[in-house]
């Protein structure tokens, strides 16, 4: 029996109805968020450059919700365990991801992942970023970029650069800027920055690009030497020092903080979350804190961040293969 017009405009009119009815639903729980705990996963152990600006900026959430922002650190597989978590995770805004751009490496650095990096999350603002620093010993020759560079060529295939480990920040920082300058230089992995600056300090490597925040210090007390920042424009924590890209035109390559939630969050309440970010950032306490560790604030729409992930993914993949380094 076919259904008559009045039955048609009815279903049509309950459609609509609907449609209101869930979208007043969507808008009254975005008003009201958050009016419980929200759980902050983050991809890395406490004590690293993502953990304390993750906790930073979350414990300023805390203080303009008036509710707790609880982290909790979940590590391991470069950021796939704590990031897979949260892919899982209700998508509700009370489950948040806090990962470096370690979220923007592993669709090149990992075979298989739990989750799809693009598609099982809303990028809703990045945090801060940091640069790497060229270090060597204070004892080194090599005092400028064109000395490095210059070293690296004289010494073809035989100057070792150390990294925090295969597919880590600082081990991409070397491939690009072999990229960038044509040198050719011994990759030596470890297993964290403390062993890398042990042997600096032995003189069984020459160098290493080393997150700023874990050699402030030494640089300070003279034990290490800084050559160049690794971010397209001079870092604030050493003024002196000046930017690879001052030497290698149009060098970039930073170590950036970003917060996602799980696809299928409420854009209201995505947009809620970046506009109050965008606030922690611009609060002057948040900003000395982590310009007290090399980080600069980034201040993104969650469009233009997802636009800068999917580039970051981009360029990422192209290094990873440029370099010969293979999925895990």
């Amino acid at each position: 029996m076919q259904p008559t017009l009045d039955e048609d405009k009815m279903k049509r009119h309950l459609g609509v109805l609907i449609a209101v009815f869930a979208a007043s639903a969507v808008q009254a729980f975005a008003q009201g968020y958050p009016n419980k705990p929200v759980h902050a996963v983050i991809t890395f152990v406490p004590g690293t450059s993502t953990d304390i600006v993750g906790r930073v900026v979350m414990q300023k959430l805390s203080e303009y919700w008036g509710q707790p922002v609880i982290a909790e650190n979940r590590a391991g597989a470069g950021g796939a365990i704590g990031s897979g978590l949260v892919a899982k995770a209700a998508p509700d805004g009370y489950t948040l991801l806090i990962d470096s751009s370690a979220h923007a490496v592993s669709p090149a650095m990992y075979a298989k992942l739990p989750y799809d990096t693009l598609k099982d999350f809303i990028d809703i603002s990045p945090l801060a970023a940091q640069p790497n620093v060229l270090v060597v010993s204070s004892s080194s020759g090599i005092k400028t970029v064109a000395d490095f560079i210059a070293e690296a060529k004289a010494k073809s295939g035989q100057m070792n650069v150390g990294s925090a480990g295969i597919g880590s920040g600082t081990h991409l920082n070397i491939e690009k800027f072999k990229l960038a300058t044509g040198t050719d230089v011994v990759h030596i992995p470890y297993k964290g920055t403390p062993e890398v600056i042990t042997d600096i300090f032995g003189g069984r490597i020459t160098a290493y690009f080393a997150p700023i925040s874990a050699v402030l210090s030494s640089i300070r007390d003279g034990k290490l030497r800084a050559i160049a920042v690794s971010s397209a424009k001079r870092n604030s924590s050493l003024p002196e020092v000046p930017a690879i890209s001052e030497s290698v035109p149009g060098f970039e390559f930073t170590l950036w903080f970003g917060l996602w939630a799980p696809a299928g969050t409420p854009s209201q309440v995505v947009n809620k979350i970046s506009t109050d970010v965008r606030r922690a950032l611009g609060s002057q306490d948040v900003k000395e804190r982590l310009a007290r560790l090399g980080n600069d604030t980034m201040i993104m729409t969650p469009q233009e961040f997802g636009a800068f992930v999917r580039r970051e993914v981009a360029d990422y993949a192209r290094i990873i293969k440029a370099a010969g380094i293979k999925p895990q």
